[in-house]
């Protein structure tokens, strides 16, 4: 196995874990347990987003959350990645569709995988962020997103958990 390929397998596991989620009702899809600012359907929406904005600055293309704005229509805050929103922003993302969550999830790790599928061993260690010291590889990022929908999906599974019971 060769790092593209171990890279597209880990791209499509969040996806995997997030059909798996139990059905959720409207009200547990947007519920705080704990208080918490970050509900299921919050932690899903930004997996999405993360994946699809990182996605679209490498490869220039519009952010597939074009075709998804309307059907979520949650306004300019959708338009964010839900990095630094404040308490009363993150409850604000409310969605009532589990499966819209899922498959906008589902369709920018797609993406993302049917892009590294394109990609050589070399491109993964070309750098492409020197802000950073060191400087972030193409693969270092791949890596980044696809562990940032993991735990958030992870972390969605938790809440759903508590919110079923």
């Amino acid at each position: 196995m060769n790092s593209i390929e171990i890279l597209t397998d880990l791209a499509q596991r969040p996806v995997e874990a997030a059909k798996r989620l139990p059905a959720l009702t409207p009200e547990q899809l947007n519920a705080h347990p704990g208080e918490h600012p970050n509900s299921v359907a919050w932690l899903l929406w930004h997996s999405g987003r993360e994946v699809d904005a990182q996605l679209s600055d490498l490869t220039g293309d519009e952010a597939l959350w074009e075709s998804f704005r309307d059907r979520f229509g949650l306004g300019q805050l959708g338009d964010t990645v839900g990095l630094g929103h404040t308490p009363e922003e993150a409850a604000a993302i409310q969605v009532d569709d589990q499966r819209l969550l899922v498959d906008y999830l589902e369709t920018t790790l797609g993406s993302l995988v049917r892009y590294v599928s394109e990609l050589s061993e070399n491109d993964l260690g070309e750098i492409i962020d020197e802000n950073w010291s060191p400087p972030v590889t193409r693969g270092v990022r791949l890596t980044s997103i696809i562990d940032d929908a993991a735990v958030h999906v992870g972390q969605a599974a938790y809440a759903a958990g508590a919110v079923t019971g």
